[in-house]
């Protein structure tokens, strides 16, 4: 994101910080996961490389940065979430349409010092950038790879998201640990009624 006269240009997360961003700070998917307890992950890690128990490099101009706090990215974390959670590729569109929107995001042309022009998004505000910035990320994956491709963690007790980047499409769990536990209850659940 870079500021540019009284709007702030906002560019895409990858999916990686993206799905970082809304099970890290989102008050679902801490809550079914049985998180609360955990602290949030830091401000500070704002602006750190991607790891594990970071949002990831978001690039924030200082306006920007200086917009957020806890709370700020929270909300911004349980407005995304239920994009992920939608039943259906109209239900999908309509809640991004409404965040892109809700964002104040708008699509805007950038003419660069060699006259070449390029497509940017823009908000008005720094307090809507991160918003901006998540909802645009949706977008473009979504528009590029499909509704089909997003979604809720399958495991029981997980309400975390998941972005599918895999050649064959067929994600269903945040990750390998849900998917494992779930394997293994369904194996226990299956032997126990095997033996009555």
């Amino acid at each position: 994101m870079a500021r540019g006269g009284s709007s702030v240009t906002v560019s895409a997360l990858t999916p990686d910080v993206l799905v970082d961003l809304v099970n890290g700070w989102g008050t679902w998917p801490r809550q079914e996961g049985q998180r609360t307890d955990e602290p949030l992950p830091s401000l500070d890690s704002l602006d750190a490389l991607h790891s594990s128990d970071s949002l990831g490099d978001l690039a924030l101009p200082g306006a920007v940065r200086d917009a957020l706090d806890a709370d700020a990215v929270a909300r911004v974390a349980d407005a995304i979430h239920p994009v992920f959670a939608a039943d259906d590729a109209p239900g999908c569109a309509d809640r991004l349409t409404r965040l892109l929107s809700a964002a104040g995001a708008r699509p805007v042309l950038t003419a660069a010092p060699d006259g070449t022009l390029h497509a940017v998004w823009s908000v008005a505000a720094p307090d809507g950038a991160l918003l901006a910035a998540a909802a645009v990320t949706l977008r473009a994956y979504l528009a590029e790879h499909g509704w089909g491709r997003i979604g809720l963690c399958a495991g029981a007790h997980c309400a975390d998201v998941y972005i599918d980047q895999s050649p064959g499409g067929r994600r269903r769990f945040c990750s390998v640990t849900c998917q494992n536990r779930t394997r293994v209850a369904a194996f226990r659940s299956r032997r126990a009624a095997a033996a009555e």
